[in-house]
């Protein structure tokens, strides 16, 4: 809707003018992401359900309220910080070339071969899981190495397993294939 005095050039530079500017702060972008972690992690950590007897002097809320209120604050001071004219430095490197655009095949691979590997950890087990996950992605980042990868995986995969399940005591899920090993 136009007023009696605004034309319709008016308005184009008026909506080009807020789309440059927004443009200009993409930055604040990742002040909302961190925003809305910092407000989840804080929401989560004190409507945690904690027992007297399971806290010892520092208790288990402690950390995530820290790491929580710790995202707000760089939230805030990001947020200044572009709205005072502060830009990120375009990411450079001897192997990058940023006039090229992303490699989406390479993404979307890597993508399913990590949901793939967590929708199989459960059934399969954590060895046979890990294992795929691994072969998959040195497969989608280009490795066509059929005779060795598949073997660098699951020895990579079963060191995972052992570090893991029997030296730090993270129980992993091993799957059928543990009663035979």
């Amino acid at each position: 809707m136009t007023t009696p005095t605004e034309l319709p050039e008016d308005r184009e530079k008026t909506a080009s003018g807020r789309h440059s500017w927004l443009r200009e702060h993409s930055e604040l972008g990742v002040c909302v992401l961190l925003l809305a972690l910092g407000v989840l992690v804080l929401t989560d950590a004190l409507t945690m359900d904690v027992d007297i007897t399971q806290r010892g002097p520092v208790g288990p809320k402690t950390v995530p309220v820290v790491v929580g209120i710790g995202l707000l604050v760089i939230a805030a001071l990001l947020a200044v910080d572009v709205l005072r004219g502060g830009r990120g430095e375009a990411e450079g490197g001897e192997d990058v070339d940023l006039s090229e655009p992303a490699d989406l095949r390479t993404v979307l691979l890597l993508s399913g071969i990590f949901l793939g590997a967590a929708a199989l950890i459960e059934p399969a087990g954590f060895p046979v899981a890990g294992a795929l996950l691994f072969w998959g992605a040195a497969f989608a980042l280009g490795s066509r190495r059929v005779d060795r990868d598949p073997l660098i995986a699951a020895v990579l995969s079963l060191i995972t397993y052992v570090v893991f399940d029997k030296l730090l005591g993270v129980p992993l899920p091993g799957g059928p294939l543990m009663g035979v090993l």
